[in-house]
């Protein structure tokens, strides 16, 4: 081969090979360009894709309601596919963290469902693209960006780095037909199980929700969450004497719970069955319309009720984010769009769906969704929205959590 036709050979190569990383990857500048392009470019740029959307897949209605109504109208209105892949949140963290470390910039995951220590875990590594949340329509005019809970994950800042997805609030469920005065309080809830031997219970940490019901009884004996200001750094040893009265309940507490506190139900499903079977007489949520799905679908009794505690429950908001290195950040900045939308929002809030509570600054919304909202029939169980508001108590700060969780089982399950 001649030297001029080898030089021809090599910059066709090269002339072949910026092709190909031009279609098939945008560098860091294009990615930042799509921050500022129009909403109208990014639709654009979304349509024929298909968005890879990372979520716990744990709940069956919510599986099937992002499979069907969410992914038929992306579909129907943006020619967005949605793939839904079933992950808890330490593992596509986990995963993550693996390709930041090998210098991946292209992944898999183009959607995340994330809160709280997650959250706080993927800024601190840097596994996050944006902010993005101020270039959602949605995002601008329905959402309170100012709200505490959605300016704040468990206390960590958002800076434009997640959009709310819908808000969460603990209760407690009972029979009313077993049960006629449930404890309204730590106090009461201890005089209770003495009195009731087996017949209570909460899942083991670090279940969410039994971690959820622990720190419930921490507001209560250890000075409630104004005594536990934000941190992004926890002395372990202070906080294991700061929360003595604590352990002291939950030792107290074992030896009336179900099968003697030697076992705890593994997760809140479990605790679920064990309340649907007539084993224990109370159960426990963060979704205060899971109740009422529950009842609906068959599945509890129609007498079934739920309450919160004189002094208030724990209460908190869910998230969506975009990985560092998305493949498609575009297709999940449209999907993230239309999870804020009136219409998916209000979906969610059915019970007969999922029964979220909204995201959205209902003042903010137009006067036909605001009737469209007051149809939706939450359920015989389902609190109304002004109690649980007026019952509301803020979270703490994500950096307690897996130390609390961490100390319950030094002080609580293996004593």
């Amino acid at each position: 081969m001649s030297k001029k036709m080898l030089y021809l050979t090599g910059l066709l190569l090269v002339f072949f090979l910026f092709f190909i990383y031009g279609c098939g990857s945008k560098s860091p500048e294009g990615e930042k360009s799509l921050l500022d392009e129009d909403w109208s470019q990014i639709l654009k740029e979304a349509r024929g894709t298909t968005v890879n959307f990372y979520m716990w897949g744990g709940n069956e209605s919510i599986n099937k309601w992002v499979d069907t109504f969410v992914a038929d109208r992306m579909e129907k209105y943006y020619g967005v596919k949605v793939n839904r892949v079933p992950m808890d949140a330490d593992q596509f963290i986990n995963k993550l963290l693996g390709e930041k470390q090998a210098g991946r910039q292209k992944g898999s995951i183009d959607l995340l469902w994330i809160n709280g220590e997650n959250f706080r875990t993927t800024r601190q590594a840097d596994l996050l693209w944006g902010p993005f949340a101020d270039k959602l329509p949605n995002f601008q005019k329905y959402v309170d960006k100012n709200a505490p809970d959605i300016a704040n994950d468990f206390g960590y800042p958002v800076n434009g780095y997640e959009v709310p997805w819908g808000r969460a609030q603990f209760v407690f469920a009972y029979d009313s037909r077993k049960v006629k005065n449930p404890p309204r309080s730590a106090a009461e809830l201890m005089q209770w199980v003495k009195e009731h031997p087996g017949r209570f219970t909460y899942p083991e940490l670090p279940d969410f929700t039994g971690s959820v019901f622990v720190r419930q009884l921490m507001y209560e004996l250890c000075g409630g969450y104004k005594a536990f200001p934000t941190v992004q750094k926890v002395d372990k040893d202070a906080l294991d004497r700061k929360l003595a009265a604590l352990w002291n309940y939950c030792n107290e507490m074992k030896p009336y719970l179900w099968r003697s506190g030697k076992t705890y139900p593994s997760t809140i499903a479990a605790l679920h069955q064990l309340f649907a079977d007539g084993e224990v007489d109370f159960t426990m949520t963060y979704n205060p319309a899971e109740i009422s799905c529950m009842i609906k679908n068959g599945l509890l009794s129609d007498t079934v009720r739920t309450f919160v505690w004189d002094r208030g429950t724990i209460g908190n908001t869910h998230f969506l984010a975009i990985p560092f290195n998305a493949p498609n950040k575009a297709g999940a900045m449209v999907l993230a769009n239309f999870l804020l939308s009136p219409e998916a929002q209000l979906s969610k809030y059915d019970p007969k769906n999922w029964g979220d509570m909204l995201a959205l600054d209902v003042s903010k919304l137009e006067p036909e969704y605001i009737a469209q909202m007051k149809k939706v029939d939450r359920g015989v169980a389902t609190l109304p929205e002004e109690e649980l508001q007026s019952h509301r108590l803020p979270e703490i700060s994500s950096a307690y959590i897996p130390v609390i969780e961490d100390l319950w089982k030094k002080n609580v399950l293996t004593k």
